[in-house]
């Protein structure tokens, strides 16, 4: 359950969640509307989400990975 949260839930929350209030921020980052940099930070974090994922829970059960020899 952990696992979903963390690499659905976050991502989710952060893109779907928090749009309306990332809508109404007159702001810009670098020259580029506050709303499209969230989303292109999003796209960085959910990666980071799953790379979490991955090293806590997954890691270990890759075949490759020398411990499991």
């Amino acid at each position: 359950m952990l696992k979903l949260f963390i690499g659905l839930g976050i991502p989710y929350l952060g893109v779907v969640g928090l749009l309306p209030w990332v809508a109404s921020v007159d702001r810009f980052v670098l020259g580029v509307p506050f709303i499209y940099a969230w989303i292109f930070a999003w796209f960085i974090l959910t990666s980071g989400c799953l790379m979490i994922c991955w090293r806590v829970f997954d890691c270990r059960h890759d075949e490759s990975h020398p411990q499991n020899s």
